[in-house]
């Protein structure tokens, strides 16, 4: 009997599996029918706009006639109120930054025109994330009434007012007021340098751009002890690193978010472009580039432009002027004033200057000072460096010129002789100072002498062209140096 209950219990038990798969594919065909299934349909449609259209530069006109004829980004206290019961009105613009890396937040970035793009606004929303609707490219329309436009963080702002400041669009109100195109155009960065961060280029901020030939800081990329983008315990809110120019000595701030989900990478250690979003800081006085993800750097050239170290290279000759101007020409051409030496709290250096006082013309003089005689085959790939410092100089008025000849005869008329000037270039790209000294020598790059043979004679030259240049050159010390 016991055993006939466990054959009775075993059927039943397949009989229920059998129903229990029946059930399972009638359940399942009914699901799947002729083997479609339905997807999201994600197809954005032009929106059917019951407005007016107008540009971004429209609105930056607006701000600009509200404080007297032109933008003033350092006005954040005036704003333009888009009247909420008047005529509908949308701007449009397109969507160049991206929250999906974390490095934006609660704001999209909009210029007007995916290439060539003259102006940009930050729109401040209460939404997160933002990018899933808004990606890079595509085209928005934001509807102005009840918006408040102006200036946040020094750059141009749309929002509701929050107090005395442009404030975030509640999430409430998001589908009212931004409406999607179909439209998703390629957005073409705008080139701009690090040299061309100034004030007169405010009205690039929220613009993308793209920098070439540009790195980061060798004490924070290179080495053991290289930085992350905003990793670090000293970081609080942004990482801030500084991003040089290789074209020249300027650098601007790299900023990136404590929340971006790459704040722990690395920085890159080489050299290359960039594509980022032009932005101001929190207080609206600097500068700084702001991208979307790593991926928009392209760093891949592994040969930096970071100034020489002299700590790398042999000293072969070395002339700091402790002894004055012992064994060097001293030769006027034009006029009595010359180069002398002299020294200032146990700096020595060689001086000149055409200056013969306040309120005096300065002097008409071109004067030679003309080094020793060195031997250029005693050793291979000379370099010269100099350490130079000015005073009361302006812009594009340069009276230093150095030159090197190899048939000069010491003493002699330096007219007679055949001179090749160099270090143009490398002079022209120290600071200037338009007062007094500020106590620095500034140091030249590399002065190429390796193509030099024989014996030849260096010549530094102050000529104060007919007397109108009366800025001062000290020069602290001149080194030839080779590489180890």
């Amino acid at each position: 009997m016991l055993e006939q209950n466990k054959i009775i219990k075993m059927k039943t038990l397949k009989i229920n599996k059998i129903i229990l798969l029946l059930i399972g594919l009638v359940v399942f065909n009914a699901c799947v029918q002729d083997d479609e299934f339905s997807t999201p349909d994600t197809t954005v449609t032009e929106p059917e706009l019951n407005g007016n259209v107008i540009e971004l530069t429209a609105v930056a006109g607006d701000i600009g006639q509200l404080h007297g004829g032109e933008v003033d980004f350092e006005n954040d206290e005036d704003f333009v109120m888009y009247d909420g019961e008047g005529p509908i009105t949308y701007v449009q613009g397109y969507v160049i930054s991206s929250d999906e890396g974390g490095n934006f937040f609660e704001e999209i970035i909009i210029q007007d025109k995916p290439e060539n793009p003259t102006i940009g606004f930050k729109v401040l929303l209460d939404v997160n994330p933002l990018f899933i609707r808004y990606e890079v490219g595509r085209k928005v329309y934001i509807r102005l009434n009840g918006l408040y436009a102006g200036i946040s963080n020094g750059v141009l702002a749309l929002g509701e007012l929050d107090g005395e400041r442009i404030g975030k669009i509640p999430a409430s109100s998001e589908n009212e007021v931004v409406q999607r195109s179909a439209e998703v155009a390629t957005i073409v960065p705008f080139p701009l340098s690090i040299e061309e961060f100034t004030e007169e280029n405010n009205d690039k901020t929220n613009l993308m751009i793209r920098l070439e030939d540009v790195q980061f800081k060798r004490s924070e990329a290179v080495g053991d002890d290289a930085l992350t983008y905003a990793g670090e315990p000293s970081d609080e809110f942004d990482g801030e690193r500084t991003l040089e120019s290789c074209a020249g000595s300027a650098s601007a701030v790299f900023s990136t978010s404590t929340f971006a989900d790459f704040k722990g990478l690395k920085l890159p250690s080489g050299r290359g472009s960039m594509t980022a979003i032009l932005s101001k800081d929190f207080f609206g006085e600097i500068f700084n580039v702001v991208i979307n993800s790593p991926e928009d750097i392209n760093f891949e050239d592994v040969e930096r432009c970071d100034p020489f170290n002299i700590d790398d290279f042999n000293i072969v000759y070395e002339e700091d002027f402790t002894d004055g101007l012992a064994g060097w020409d001293v030769i006027n051409t034009v006029g009595t004033e010359a180069w002398e030496a002299d020294d200032f709290g146990g700096d020595f250096y060689a001086r000149a200057s055409a200056f013969q006082g306040s309120g005096n013309p300065a002097a008409t003089m071109v004067s030679w000072l003309i080094s020793p005689s060195f031997d250029f085959d005693a050793q291979a790939d000379e370099q010269l460096v100099l350490e130079i410092a000015d005073a009361f100089s302006d812009a594009g008025e340069e009276p230093l010129s150095v030159y090197y000849s190899t048939d000069y005869t010491a003493g002699s008329d330096p007219s007679t002789a055949t001179w090749t000037e160099i270090g143009a270039d490398q002079i022209a790209a120290l600071p200037i100072n338009t007062g007094f000294f500020d106590n620095e020598y500034d140091q030249t790059d590399l002065i190429d002498l390796s193509t030099v043979t024989g014996n030849g004679f260096i010549a530094f030259v102050y000529d104060s062209e007919n007397g109108s240049i009366s800025s001062t050159r000290d020069l602290g010390n001149v080194k030839i140096i080779t590489p180890m």
